[in-house]
């Protein structure tokens, strides 16, 4: 390539593109390895603190954390007072990283990150063979770092806001109805729908039996008995009209096989019941997510090192990846099952779309 083809005010403004990508990174290291010490707990409980201060409180090296501390404050993330010498953690940015309860936290897009970066380093050889990797093959992490991701949004949204907008659901369910939840993961939406239902039976299925096990930890910390989990590989769906509402929360893109499943749904399902979808709201094509959808790229990525790497872990595979049931195509997937009714659900939030089924 000659220096002559060079654009100069374009090669600006890529390198500084590229060089925040890179910068990001470096900070989004930084952030999980505060969450991992936990470093922002610690500087709120203390409150304003230098380095020394905040070491004796907590038991730490002062130099290593006096080095964070610094890297911290020059990206923005922490304050510093240049008259007391001192860091802090403001309000905003504890709602964002500090209180794991918060329903707007971001903590889960960096606790993950050393568990998504690994894989990585395994990713080049399903370039190669076509195949990724599945849930289970990823290690014990996966499937806690899953539960972060939509966690608060089961306790705080999802009985009390999500299912009223349900058409007789709610009253379904307290009166006592069957629930199946396909991908259930470690079954935080089904203990959260068991406690406030205890007359409803609840069953969930999914084929990481890593998340199965942390699910029945779930389920006796809790204290509910009317839950119940299924090795999907091996336990399957009943084969006819069994339960009054069926819930996929944020899987039908990483399955290998979605059509089939949602072709078991509707088989499982009773005449009059539900099928409640929460998935990735992405744009209707490729173009619409490179235009319009500023959090593309992060789906992206997500999707070559989690999302298309499950759907793609057995050979025929999907692969609908992380952006691939945008609403055109999650319609298509739920009539082609024999659903003939299908409606978005107004529900506000930033990462997925929600759709009610009904045969």
């Amino acid at each position: 390539m000659s220096e002559n083809e060079i654009d100069a005010t374009a090669l600006a403004a890529k390198q500084a593109l590229i060089a925040g990508y890179g910068i990001g990174a470096h900070v989004a290291g930084m952030i999980h390895l505060g969450l991992e010490l936990g470093l922002y707990g610690a500087l709120r409980e203390s409150g304003p603190a230098t380095s020394e201060e905040l070491a004796v409180g907590i038991g730490l090296h002062e130099r290593w954390l006096r080095e964070w501390l610094y890297q911290q404050a020059t990206a923005r993330v922490l304050d510093y007072d240049t008259v007391t010498k001192r860091f802090s953690i403001s309000p905003e940015v504890w709602v964002l990283l500090g209180d794991p309860d918060e329903l707007r936290t971001q903590r889960a897009n960096f606790a993950g990150l050393t568990y998504r970066f690994a894989m990585l380093d395994r990713v080049p050889e399903s370039f190669r063979t076509g195949i990724g990797i599945p849930w289970d093959d990823r290690g014990p992490r996966a499937a806690e770092m899953t539960e972060l991701l939509f966690r608060n949004w089961y306790r705080h949204v999802l009985v009390p806001v999500a299912l009223p907008m349900l058409d007789g659901v709610v009253a379904a369910l307290r009166v006592g109805a069957r629930v199946a939840d396909v991908g259930c993961g470690a079954g935080l939406a089904m203990i959260e729908m068991a406690k406030a239902f205890p007359s409803s039976r609840f069953d969930g299925y999914d084929s990481s039996l890593q998340a199965i096990e942390r699910g029945r930890a779930h389920v006796r910390e809790a204290g509910v008995s009317n839950v119940t989990f299924h090795d999907a590989n091996r336990d399957l769906l009943p084969d006819g009209p069994s339960f009054d509402l069926v819930t996929t929360f944020d899987c039908l893109h990483d399955m290998t096989h979605p059509h089939e499943a949602a072709a078991a749904i509707r088989r499982a399902i009773k005449p009059e019941g539900t099928w409640f979808i929460a998935d990735i709201n992405g744009g209707a094509d490729f173009e619409e997510n490179l235009g319009k959808r500023p959090l593309s790229a992060l789906f992206y990525a997500i999707s070559v090192m989690s999302c298309m790497s499950s759907a793609l872990s057995e050979e025929g595979g999907a692969g609908y990846g992380t952006l691939g049931l945008p609403e055109p195509e999650m319609r298509k997937l739920a009539q082609s099952a024999g659903f003939s009714r299908f409606r978005r659900v107004d529900l506000t939030h930033p990462v997925n779309a929600f759709y009610e089924a009904r045969t």
